[in-house]
């Protein structure tokens, strides 16, 4: 693996790429995309720069490397965001031009599907950030989340460590974009109950990996931006979290198996999982409903640990992932997990 190197960081008045590596949802729902581009530029300062593919459903891998390579090149753009994830970048990887793109090193931002892109990143030696994608987290109704707001502009502009901590409120329920009142009010949140610690007897620092579990499979599966030799993770913070599919525990586990089949469990010392999405459109579930899924998918967890990597030191309910807050996660970057004084620190 090549060393990590973090890209220089953007300052206001810079251009940001807005892309569309996965699906072009800005098509389909415009007014959550147009919300987020106004915030990066009143709220952040940076000015956004759409690419062809971005506000279109339905484009081919070829144009959307294309808008990749762009973005990449162009001297003027300093920093790349996604609009959104998807489904199908994974057949975006074989077209990328990797020494175009390690020879431009520029922050990435983006989760779920761009997982793919993160993973390869990373191979490339360029950190990249997991989180905050402009429909989801800058788009959100009435105003961005604090704690999203703050880390995604830590991330942007200001290298150095930066400390994470639990939400004190949290959301994981949509409503439709397709409605304009979703946006005349703020979602509803709920209590947080903070981290849940395993094994929180040391401190461990490495450099981070992982992202949407289910991208990670994909990309297990097809053999692709992962090593054959396990070993280049030794001494990794490993960070997952599950999407508004909702996968099932067993499916959790079993994918989490596989990884510990393949040895690549036990390489990473630390764990932060993300909290687990529990509602969906087509899995409306109840409080006590999405309660009970939490809680077996943390189980799930703790089995394949127990079974491949005892001595894990684990953190459960981070932030991270598909629910509202969303801490930005440094992929490839250094992060810090004290289990004795309860601390995570990240490297933006």
């Amino acid at each position: 693996m090549i060393p990590p190197v973090y890209p220089p960081k953007p300052a206001p008045g810079d251009r940001i790429a807005v892309l569309s590596p996965s699906a072009g949802l800005p098509e389909l729902f415009p007014r959550p995309y147009e919300l987020g581009l106004g915030r990066l530029r009143e709220d952040f300062g940076l000015e956004p720069v759409e690419y062809p593919t971005t506000r279109r459903m339905g484009t081919t891998p070829k144009e959307r490397a294309e808008d990749i390579h762009a973005a990449f090149a162009d001297p003027d753009i300093k920093v790349i965001m996604a609009s959104i994830g998807g489904d199908d970048q994974i057949t975006v990887l074989p077209l990328l031009d990797r020494e175009l793109i390690r020879a431009n090193p520029k922050p990435f931002f983006g989760m779920s599907d761009n997982t793919n892109l993160l993973a390869f990143l990373y191979t490339t030696g360029i950190v990249g950030f997991h989180g905050a994608t402009v429909m989801t987290q800058l788009g959100r109704p009435v105003a961005m989340d604090g704690l999203t707001a703050d880390s995604l502009r830590a991330a942007l502009f200001t290298p150095g460590p930066y400390e994470l901590r639990p939400a004190e409120r949290w959301n994981d329920v949509n409503r439709d974009w397709a409605d304009p009142a979703t946006f005349e009010a703020e979602p509803e949140t709920r209590p947080g109950d903070g981290w849940i610690w395993r094994n929180p007897d040391r401190v461990v620092e490495g450099r981070s990996w992982g992202g949407c579990l289910e991208i990670l499979a994909w990309l297990l599966m097809a053999d692709r931006e992962i090593a054959h030799d396990p070993s280049v993770y030794d001494g990794g913070v490993l960070f997952l979290e599950t999407s508004e599919e909702l996968p099932s525990a067993t499916e959790v586990y079993r994918i989490l198996r596989n990884m510990g089949e393949r040895g690549l469990l036990r390489r990473f010392p630390a764990l932060l999982m993300g909290r687990a999405k529990t509602w969906s459109f087509e899995r409306p579930n109840s409080p006590e409903e999405s309660a009970r899924y939490a809680a077996e998918q943390r189980a799930a967890v703790e089995r394949a640990l127990a079974e491949y990597a005892p001595d894990t030191l684990a953190v459960f309910d981070v932030d991270l992932g598909h629910t509202t807050p969303q801490l930005v996660i440094p992929y490839g970057g250094t992060v810090r997990v004290d289990g004795p004084a309860r601390r995570i620190t990240v490297m933006y």
